[in-house]
């Protein structure tokens, strides 16, 4: 996808003198109040357990470092794969998936949902204010696109309000890929966390996927007397390795037999064509199964985040039913559009911890005043 091809932005501005169209939208992500954010939203572990561990934005500066590796191996678009994998998270909100989990639950009864993608394009589009001449961050369609579109495909019937994103035809390779990008990337720093948490096993994470054993056997083979956390690190380098080399050689592979020569060949070809093979794409799976079964539902990590997330949940109730409880901005945004939808963008941009000191104000006054 070449910028000068690209459809443009909403509010039409001149070219940089020396930046690329994705390069511009790439540093307005990085700037935004929101992309900051990041760095105190949680990824799996707490702070409690460490200082070293990931949290949104450590992730997403993987997520972007792989992207421009993959997309460069390929001759693809760079400066956009980096841009797509910069913003991937932006809408996450405090905990994580069980806190998106919660406030979809919270916003069914109204008929309403929330989803971190569309999310994130509310806020490029809406909450970043930061320029004189347009709301929003003002970013190339692509870009907008891609937040939307990296991941999964939506119906125009379910979802009118995105019709202008083309949405019966397939997104650029770019934004293809950054979906198997971002499982490499947490299924391993996810497995690195864990080893440092001392909850990884490396005899049982053998044992279950093998595509660590073998990559540990070979370090092992040349490194026997080596210290088992070197041996460690190197066996998850190649892991990572093998998963985007893989994606690399698959996905030109599949754009290569479908006869592609152009991006609109992309955006009309009856599936993606960015991908793993189906080896690559069953060990992936293994990783992710070994993961879920012992680290994210450990009792160490779930009690965390399920005390958390009844915060969230009291939290969203009480600003739902007191009027005036919110900041003057988001009280404004009742104006338009329904209180329900205002608390959620609200709770939504918070932080971990902003949340849980906001839960403790209130309801520590709550209880003093009863």
């Amino acid at each position: 996808m070449r910028a000068e091809h690209s459809r443009g932005r909403r509010y039409p501005q001149p070219a940089h003198p020396y930046r690329s169209e994705y390069a511009r939208d790439r540093d307005r992500i990085i700037h935004s109040r929101a992309f900051r954010r990041l760095e105190a939203k949680t990824q799996v572990f707490t702070t409690r357990f460490s200082d070293h561990f990931r949290n949104r934005l450590t992730h997403t500066l993987e997520v972007a470092q792989i992207a421009r590796t993959v997309a460069a191996a390929m001759g693809l678009n760079a400066e956009l794969a980096e841009a797509l994998a910069l913003v991937h998270d932006i809408g996450h909100p405090p905990f994580g998936h069980a806190g998106e989990r919660k406030l979809d639950a919270l916003m069914r009864p109204y008929g309403d949902s929330f989803n971190h993608n569309l999310h994130a394009l509310r806020i490029v589009e809406q909450f970043e204010q930061r320029y004189l001449d347009f709301p929003g961050l003002n970013l190339t369609f692509e870009v907008r696109e891609g937040i939307i579109k990296h991941s999964r495909q939506y119906s125009a019937a379910e979802f009118p309000q995105l019709s202008e994103y083309l949405l019966d035809l397939q997104p650029p390779l770019e934004a293809q890929l950054i979906d198997c990008v971002d499982e490499i990337a947490y299924n391993t720093a996810d497995l690195d966390d864990a080893r440092e948490a001392e909850l990884l096993d490396i005899a049982t994470l053998c044992g279950e996927v093998p595509i660590f054993r073998e990559t540990y056997a070979q370090v092992h083979a040349t490194h026997p007397s080596a210290r088992e956390k070197l041996k460690f690190n190197e066996a998850l380098k190649k892991v990572l390795d093998v998963l985007a080399t893989d994606l690399i050689e698959t996905t030109q592979r599949r754009v290569g037999g479908s006869r592609v020569a152009s991006v609109e060949d992309i955006r009309n070809a009856p599936q993606r064509l960015a991908a793993f093979s189906g080896e690559a794409a069953a060990s992936n799976a293994q990783l992710k199964r070994f993961l879920f079964a012992h680290v994210y539902e450990r009792a160490i990590i779930t009690e965390d985040r399920n005390r958390s997330v009844c915060a969230l949940e009291e939290l969203f109730q009480y600003y739902l039913h007191a009027p005036d409880s919110m900041p003057a901005a988001h009280e404004e945004l009742v104006r338009t559009e329904p209180r329900h939808v205002a608390v959620c963008d609200y709770i939504a941009g918070m932080t971990d911890q902003f949340l849980l000191r906001q839960h403790r104000e209130h309801f520590r006054n709550s209880a003093a005043a009863s």
